[in-house]
């Protein structure tokens, strides 16, 4: 019988929503659109480890591995490919050259044959930037005609920039690590990665934080139109209904705007999924068919939702007194009570802190209670907002006119602002939690690369055999290129092959003025050879440097087999001291000038060229690549910087960008939507204000500070939390507390931005409500 009471109350609220003529129909679009935003996030949220799973597989089962210690033999079933990855206007593009061997050598995903020498196939991305006006340098770098289009089974992402060219003569070529034959594409020893129990924290964090605004929202969106709800109820109570059926069929206008919400919002996930194929955030695409939630995650949506719209109806009506003249909500309230408002922070602090000092060598982090006292934390935020929003604004008082309206409307509905901001306020507490967290622990996933970027900007690998000399002189004839230093690099051994070495040494060949930048020289003509001291790890140079010792230094035949180049130690060579190169490493062994060198050893080093780059040139570094690329495809270009961070924190960050990004679109679109509803609400009040002889101006600037007062403390409290949020979490990872007052500024300043954004966009329709018309009625 209450159950069959609960369905019939709520069955006639939600006609009411539907039935209520023009007014009801907006209010009920209205939490509609509000929620669905909020469904249609959710729903991307949950399809996003699914999305980078099957990322992850893509990339996997496309995997060719080019260094290997032993050469495969030749078969009919195995394929020649060279990993020429490049870049371009800071975008990787996937480059590989392929000559297959038999008729059975194994197709890379995504292809339905081979391309022809002289052919590429690329991905749809790469075919529009090569047809674009901005893809003109990358032209002339890739000097194959397009012959088809990479599948989506061979791409990791919509918008990734990739191609399979077509080459000859690759087998004379293989070296084990640029060129490498294979018989089959994939990992062949897949290993189960061990997880970092910070890493993993930190993904739940992220998950958390990034998910807290949209329920927030959700919640806050079920209560629009709360105002003229209040008249109808009493209406209600009017004609005979008891309180409690009030309250179940006001819950009931709020289901059908959550069930409506759930209908839009899968209407706005099915277009975004669609129209995220378009865009690329943070160097990570997707295609659509990577965007399917779990039909679990959905079920529990689609349960929740209207379920959270009817329990936060039903609770937000519990302390409001419904009569039939009217609502006791529009006589002062009573004032809130704080003592319960901080048993949700504290309950997260307690939660958060049997954890504290465990860092990553004391096994995982409980994952429930990293969720649990996150959400604690973040659901705080919402539970202490309008308390201070009350307090706050209850001792505001003189000032202008504007100031004054502001203020008073603020006393009578402090609840409807802070619900308001409280979304916000949330996620800039999630924020700026997160980068205290990843800025704390990023000198763990960082390393110094040691390169001296004072010196050199570029690294260029060219192959064995090249004529070093005439690259260096192409590259110095280059746009953008200040200077060149040309090494070529090789290694000794103490015996000839195939005998098993005991000794080796690097050696190291240029001219004076190269080789003056590893090492202090003492007088240095061409013809000249010395041996270094004092270099990194070196514990055999010594026990070679012996007059009249033969040193074997291998090398690659163009029949493939393998060759030996032998270097007697000349009499009276000289002793240099090892200083750090630009790659910020002292070098052992042997120093050479070309003149020095025994025939045939030209072609047994491979060649490092170090640049330095005009960076005032557009598009320098393009202009060098571009050169490397014609002095051989298998060049390999190289940016400098001065650190490196770990793949999957990398990863991990970029995922945060990109959902931080999406939750900032979603908060600014609710907020508008809710600032919208607001000035329809108050639309004859507005009328009539006007039609008395109030500026626009003033009231302009009046509902300016309406939002700008609940707003600037939402941001206060919400750096507080945040930055409480964060130490906890620093103290987790046992890691020093360090606040990132940067990070802190630059999120409360976002925060801030997407409301100014927001007000701005409210304005016209603030404008054309503050009409003396609006007073009109039927």
């Amino acid at each position: 019988m209450r159950a069959r009471q609960w369905a019939r109350d709520l069955a006639m609220g939600t006609r009411f929503a539907f039935a209520g003529g023009r007014e009801g129909w907006v209010r009920a679009l209205l939490t509609a659109v509000g929620v669905g935003l909020g469904v249609a996030l959710l729903l991307l949220t949950t399809a996003l480890p699914g999305a980078l799973a099957e990322r992850n597989r893509r990339e996997e089962a496309r995997l060719d591995y080019t260094f290997a210690q032993e050469v495969m033999p030749k078969a009919d079933d195995t394929l020649v490919v060279a990993d020429i990855d490049t870049t371009y206007l800071d975008r990787n593009v996937r480059g590989r050259l392929m000559e297959p061997e038999g008729a059975e050598a194994p197709l890379p995903p995504g292809l339905e044959e081979f391309p022809a020498t002289g052919e590429m196939v690329v991905s749809p991305a790469l075919r529009e930037l090569l047809d674009s006006d901005r893809g003109e340098l990358l032209r002339e770098r890739l000097p194959y005609d397009v012959v088809g289009t990479i599948g989506e089974q061979g791409l990791i992402g919509s918008q990734e920039l990739a191609y399979y060219a077509g080459a000859e003569g690759l087998a004379e070529r293989i070296d084990g690590s640029t060129v490498a034959r294979i018989d089959e594409f994939g990992n062949p020893h897949p290993t189960e990665e061990e997880t970092d129990p910070v890493l993993v924290l930190l993904v739940l964090v992220v998950f958390v934080v990034l998910l807290m605004p949209v329920a927030v929202f959700i919640a806050a969106a079920v209560r629009f139109g709360g105002e003229r709800r209040d008249r109808r109820l009493a209406a209600l109570r009017l004609v005979g209904s008891d309180s409690r059926a009030t309250r179940r069929i006001a819950a009931g206008e709020a289901l059908a705007g959550a069930l409506l919400g759930l209908v839009l919002g899968t209407g706005f996930f099915l277009i975004g999924r669609e129209v995220a194929a378009s865009f690329e955030v943070f160097g990570v695409s997707v295609f659509p068919s990577y965007l399917n939630p779990s039909p679990l995650l959905v079920l529990l949506v689609a349960v929740a939702v209207p379920a959270a719209a009817v329990l936060v109806t039903l609770l937000a009506l519990r302390s409001v007194v419904i009569e039939p003249l009217g609502v006791v909500r529009a006589a002062r309230p009573a004032r809130r009570r704080l003592w319960w408002r901080l048993l949700l922070p504290l309950g997260g602090i307690g939660m958060l802190t049997p954890m504290i000092g465990q860092g990553r060598e004391n096994g995982d982090f409980n994952q429930y209670l990293v969720v649990g006292g996150v959400i604690c934390l973040l659901v705080g935020v919402t539970a202490l907002l309008p308390w201070i929003v009350e307090t706050v604004v209850a001792r505001l008082g003189r000032g202008s006119l504007s100031w004054q309206l502001a203020v008073r409307r603020l006393q009578l509905s402090s609840g409807a602002a802070a619900r308001m901001v409280n979304g916000i306020a949330v996620a800039v507490a999630g924020a700026i939690a997160l980068q205290m967290l990843f800025a704390g622990v990023e000198s763990d996933y960082t390393e110094a690369t040691g390169y001296d970027v004072s010196r050199a900007q570029m690294q260029i690998r060219v192959p064995e055999g090249t004529d070093l000399a005439a690259a260096a002189a192409k590259l110095e004839r280059t746009e953008g290129v200040r200077r060149v230093h040309a090494l070529s690099e090789g290694y000794f051994h103490d015996t000839p092959p195939p005998k098993e070495p005991q000794l080796g040494a690097l050696l190291t060949i240029g001219d004076c003025a190269t080789l003056r930048e590893v090492a202090k020289l003492p007088d240095c003509r061409d013809g000249d050879a010395f041996v270094l001291r004092g270099g990194d790890y070196d514990d055999e140079t010594a026990s070679l440097n012996e007059p009249g010792r033969k040193l074997y230094l291998e090398t690659q035949e163009d029949s493939g087999e393998t060759g030996t180049v032998v270097w007697t130690l000349p009499e009276g060579v000289g002793q240099a001291d090892a200083i750090e190169d630009p790659t910020g490493t002292r070098r052992n062994g042997f120093l050479m000038t070309p003149g020095a060198m025994p025939a045939g050893m030209a072609q047994a080093v491979s060649g490092e060229l170090y640049l330095a780059i005009d960076d005032s040139v557009p598009h320098a570094r393009e202009y060098a690549r571009n050169t490397a690329a014609t002095i051989d495809p298998l060049a390999d270009p190289m940016d400098w910087s001065t650190t490196e961070h770990s793949e999957r924190y990398a990863s991990i960050r970029t995922g945060l960008f990109a959902g931080a990004t999406a939750v900032l679109a979603l908060i600014g679109a609710s907020l508008l939507v809710s600032q919208l509803e607001q000035l329809r609400e108050r639309r004859k009040l507005l009328s009539s204000l006007v039609a008395f002889g109030t500026r626009r101006r003033t009231l302009s600037l009046s509902v300016l500070w309406q939002t700008a007062i609940p707003i600037g403390l939402g941001l206060l409290l919400a750096s507080a939390v945040g930055m409480t949020l964060g130490a906890v979490l620093l103290r987790m990872t046992a890691t020093s507390v360090r606040v990132d007052w940067p990070s802190v500024l630059q999120m409360t300043g976002i925060g801030a931005a997407v409301v100014v954004v927001v007000t701005l966009l409210s304005l016209p329709p603030l404008l054309r409500m503050m009409r003396p018309d609006g007073l009109r009625t039927e």
